[in-house]
């Protein structure tokens, strides 16, 4: 695919000294993750009431039924799509220097990318809530919940942002301070509904980023501050970019 935008975008990048991504669930869907929100979104099955960190602290059990369900039984099989191997690419090739990402499914890092900021955390790390020790996910049986730690047996709680939750430092300090120095942003599948995610690609317009942004549909942020906007599926779009970037 090479139309006027996607070389617009391309060269951009080329001369970009600092470009950052910034990813929502669209670039996951493709991996078979179905967004939180939306028509198609897990809210729509599910009462998020499970993931609120009053009731994960009262039941842990009961939250932990539908936590395995959904995040280690379903989302455990997904892998990484073209998008995010694009950017993982781009990333080695030196044209992206860093990814904030809203998503929690460690996708990024296994499509290659390094340096990666977890807005939210990330549910393949789980941690005590008692002595904060931290365990991966994959190690740890889940045909016994609530899982216990080893060290102090304590409640084990994914390592991703509940309801009530603040976001996770250095994470959020590290995201914002990105916005303040990107000269080029590509926002990619993020709709730009939750906040505070949501407000980190407007700061790095107003800090003077160029904001190229991938989408199926215009997002809250396509008609506020996108400079060049790549409208479809993730897959495609990052995939063309990676052609034109020789990567």
């Amino acid at each position: 695919m090479s139309t006027p935008n996607i070389v617009k975008a391309a060269d951009r990048i080329k001369k970009g000294k600092r470009v950052v991504g910034f990813s929502g669930a669209g670039i996951s869907v493709e991996s078979g993750i179905p967004p939180f929100r939306g028509s198609n979104g897990l809210w729509n099955k599910y009462d998020p009431g499970f993931l609120e960190i009053d009731y994960f602290l009262n039941h842990p059990r009961e939250s932990w039924i539908r936590i395995k369900e959904i995040f280690y039984d379903f989302f455990g099989q997904a892998q990484p799509n073209a998008a995010h191997i694009a950017l993982g690419a781009m990333e080695r090739a030196g044209l992206v220097q860093a990814v904030i990402t809203q998503n929690i499914d460690n996708l990024h890092q296994q499509g290659g990318s390094q340096t990666v900021y977890e807005f939210h955390g990330n549910y393949q790390r789980l941690i005590c809530l008692d002595c904060h020790m931290s365990y991966e996910a994959a190690a740890i049986d889940l045909g016994k919940i609530p899982p216990l730690c080893d060290r102090c047996s304590g409640v084990l709680k994914p390592d991703f942002i509940f309801f009530g939750e603040a976001i996770p430092e250095p994470a959020r300090s590290l995201s914002f301070a990105e916005a303040d120095h990107a000269d080029v942003f590509i926002i990619i599948g993020s709709t730009g509904e939750v906040m505070p995610a949501a407000s980190i690609p407007p700061l790095a317009k107003q800090a003077g980023a160029f904001i190229i942004e991938i989408n199926i549909e215009p997002s809250n942020y396509t008609h506020r501050i996108t400079d060049v906007f790549l409208q479809g599926r993730a897959t495609v779009m990052m995939h063309a970019l990676a052609r034109h970037l020789n990567v």
